[in-house]
């Protein structure tokens, strides 16, 4: 029996895999498998499945009241700053201070676009939708290879600025403090080593591959992937704010969370937020002809994003009762070694599982924090050792961001997935290795 219940939880990961794989939504492949976990572990299957009490639908529905007002403001906040043209305006203002002659330059802004952007809260799919129609001009003019633009961008997407820098506003960053009691500027010092680590990594990955890209020949048109202005006419504005007012509510977002951090005010994340979108009301109204519609928007793009993420935390909860996984559970808490490394390697895992950081983190905390804080461990330490392991292998064919940013690029698999995902998981797993090491000897 209790190879079948190890098994059935086996089977339920598996099956997110494979569903994610194929394209099909967590929403309904999160619920499938649970049900596989639910009769191999012969659970009670209604009260497992939409029960009051520990099942799927209390995981799902109490991520989102814990977390939804993140969602929804944060969506909101990234529509402004998206409608706006406040990202252009801040995208063109690095490119022209870096050049845009020498390859390289190019590379390195639009890292720092993206940290910049992602730092102030604005979402992934903002950030590649701005950036996009503003790197292939720029890549054709300079005839570098186009598969070399995931690199910069997907590291300042999904490595210091989502789970290292102390206040990012990420969710990666919030969803701990739930269940830790801690701040979003937990255990800076890590935070701040592991970012070192992860941009110096960055910058040296991004000049080795280009070198290689160069010695090799390769072009713009090696990709197939051609400029179209009239479609890069539509996505980038004209009429656009000054870079100083663009960049104020983001400014005043980090600004915010650090003071309420070290004040240790309760939701300092959804205050933050919420000054963030009232400012880019203000300063941005003349250049927004319709603020409702922008409102609108950004309130029905945080429904879809808050949904997923849940349905993936909601199948953690049914895993956790699941008696199969006492086992698995044992399993990773007597991991030899530190604490901390037992822990990384259960964030870890279940990133790479669900392809979803966020998701992983949600599934982590409910099923081993208070374990972690029994053990004596820092909770500030937990929370930042567990977020940065939680994306060290997220990276995954299946994940949202890889899909979504081929599908923007135009690139494949094939020619546009390796160089993102060594360059990820390179500077998280570093990042992660600098952290533990730091911390197992600090704390």
């Amino acid at each position: 029996m209790e190879f079948i219940e190890v098994l059935g939880i086996l089977l339920g990961i598996i099956t997110i895999i494979f569903g994610a794989m194929k394209g099909y939504s967590i929403l309904i492949v999160a619920p499938i498998a649970s049900i596989i976990v639910i009769v191999t572990n012969q659970l009670d299957f209604f009260s497992s499945l939409i029960g009051t009490e520990n099942s799927y639908m209390t995981g799902l529905t109490g991520f989102i009241i814990n977390f939804f007002a993140v969602f929804l403001l944060g969506s909101i906040l990234a529509k402004y700053i998206d409608k706006s043209g406040a990202a252009q305006s801040i995208a063109q203002k690095i490119l022209n201070k870096t050049g845009t002659k020498n390859p390289f330059s190019v590379l390195v802004a639009l890292l720092l676009i993206t940290a910049i952007l992602t730092y102030g809260g604005v979402s992934l799919f903002v950030v590649v939708f701005v950036l996009i129609p503003l790197a292939k001009p720029l890549f054709k003019q300079l005839n570098i290879a186009w598969n070399l633009v995931t690199i910069p961008i997907q590291l300042g997407l999904g490595t210091f600025t989502m789970t290292m820098l102390p206040a990012t506003p990420s969710i990666q960053n919030v969803v701990p403090t739930a269940y830790l009691g801690t701040t979003l500027t937990a255990a800076p010092l890590l935070g701040i080593i592991g970012s070192v680590v992860a941009i110096v990594f960055g910058l040296w990955y991004m000049k080795f591959t280009l070198n290689k890209s160069l010695d090799r020949g390769e072009t713009f048109s090696d990709f197939n992937v051609e400029e179209d202005d009239e479609e890069a006419s539509k996505v980038l504005k004209s009429n656009i704010p000054p870079f100083i007012i663009s960049i104020l509510p983001i400014v005043l977002l980090i600004a915010v969370i650090l003071v309420g951090s070290i004040l240790e005010i309760p939701n300092i994340i959804v205050i933050g937020l919420a000054v963030s979108v009232i400012a880019s009301a203000i300063l941005f109204h003349k250049y927004i002809p319709n603020q409702k519609e922008v409102i609108n928007e950004g309130a029905s793009g945080s429904i879809m994003p808050v949904f997923l993420t849940s349905s993936a935390v909601a199948f953690g909860v049914v895993i956790t009762i699941a008696p199969g996984f006492n086992y698995i559970s044992d399993f990773i808490l007597n991991i030899p070694g530190d604490p901390l490394i037992s822990l990384s390697v259960a964030s870890a895992l279940f990133g790479g599982i669900t392809g979803s950081a966020s998701g992983a983190l949600g599934i982590v905390m409910e099923a081993f924090g208070q374990s972690y804080l029994e053990m004596g461990l820092n909770p500030d330490v937990i929370h930042r050792v567990s977020a940065i392991a939680s994306s060290t292998i997220t990276l995954m064919p299946h994940n949202g961001a890889v899909l979504t940013f081929l599908a923007l690029t135009g690139l494949t698999h094939k020619n546009g997935f390796k160089y993102q995902f060594i360059a990820v998981t390179g500077a998280n797993v570093l990042a992660l290795i600098a952290v533990l090491i730091t911390a197992i000897l600090i704390y």
